[in-house]
């Protein structure tokens, strides 16, 4: 039996980074990737080594033309989305965050499904957990987008499954996000000034998530389904900064409450880890202790 093909969008970001090296255990991998890769620029650790074993096509998916083009190439069977702007910026500018994540949703969902001779038989799409309030711009053009795939999904038909990932950390993460950015202050054995730190997350660790992606990869959702990803328990924020300070030992503390909040955060946000359970088998298996000295202690 022949290995599915599956098309994976936002293949240079964090989650992708971990995400590709697995799933080419169990399928060919095409990265969809801007014109600027396809001129040399190199792709980041760990996927340019695996450079020889991935396809690419290019395209940015704000371009409808281009975009049916990629997906023409690629032949997938299974599209991965993660590409989405706003993720580390939250309040940008709507037009750039509307263009991207909605225009660009819909060029590929049309690419997908429209287009003649296509025959992708899954979509899975990267939410976020901030789509229920909505209240940055990032989170209200993701829950745009994805008012449009439910609707495509219910009316049409289209198999459209929608993985929600919680609060997920690990190696790889832009170094100015909070837990490798109080990391970084630990092991320098500094002070971190940090928000009050009250509102409580689901940490999920960036292996787990990976786990529930290929859980979600193939299984018999009906369209329109969202999945959870999370361990569905709650930490609050100063108490992961202070265990990693714990953890470090080097000096140093947390400061919070020095830097205002972010408006519009929730004071609790916490995936519903049982009916993802029902819904695919799968749970997350890596509690947060162990997700964190797992950073801390580096590779190896």
């Amino acid at each position: 039996m022949s290995r599915p093909r599956v098309l994976v969008t936002g293949a240079t970001g964090f989650i992708a980074r971990t995400l590709v090296p697995r799933l080419l255990e169990q399928a060919d991998v095409t990265l969809l990737l801007l014109e600027e890769f396809a001129s040399g620029t190199p792709l980041p650790p760990p996927l340019g080594r695996l450079r020889p074993r991935l396809d690419a096509v290019y395209a940015d998916l704000r371009n409808y033309p281009l975009t049916a083009r990629a997906v023409r190439q690629a032949r997938p069977d299974q599209v991965i989305h993660l590409a989405a702007v706003g993720v580390t910026d939250p309040f940008l500018n709507a037009h750039t965050a509307i263009s991207h994540n909605v225009t660009g949703t819909l060029n590929l969902l049309r690419a997908c499904f429209e287009a003649e001779d296509q025959e992708v038989r899954q979509l899975i799409v990267a939410r976020t957990p901030g789509e229920r309030t909505a209240m940055n711009v990032y989170a209200a053009s993701k829950a745009a987008a994805w008012a449009f795939c439910r609707m495509y999904a219910r009316t049409a038909g289209w198999p459209i499954h929608g993985a929600m990932i919680f609060q997920a950390y690990g190696p790889g993460q832009l170094p100015h996000l909070l837990v490798p950015a109080a990391l970084g202050a630990a092991q320098a054995g500094e002070d971190f000034p940090m928000t009050a730190g009250g509102q409580a997350k689901d940490w999920i660790h960036i292996d787990d998530v990976v786990g529930g992606f290929l859980a979600v990869l193939g299984s018999d959702l009906p369209p329109g389904e969202t999945v959870e990803l999370g361990t569905g328990r709650a930490t609050d924020v100063v108490t992961v900064v202070q265990r990693i300070y714990d953890l470090v030992e080097r000096g140093g503390r947390p400061r919070p409450g020095l830097l205002p909040g972010r408006p519009g955060e929730e004071p609790l946000q916490i995936a519903d880890a049982d009916r993802t359970a029902t819904l695919t088998g799968w749970r997350a298996g890596i509690d947060l202790e162990t997700g964190l000295r797992r950073l801390v202690s580096g590779p190896g």
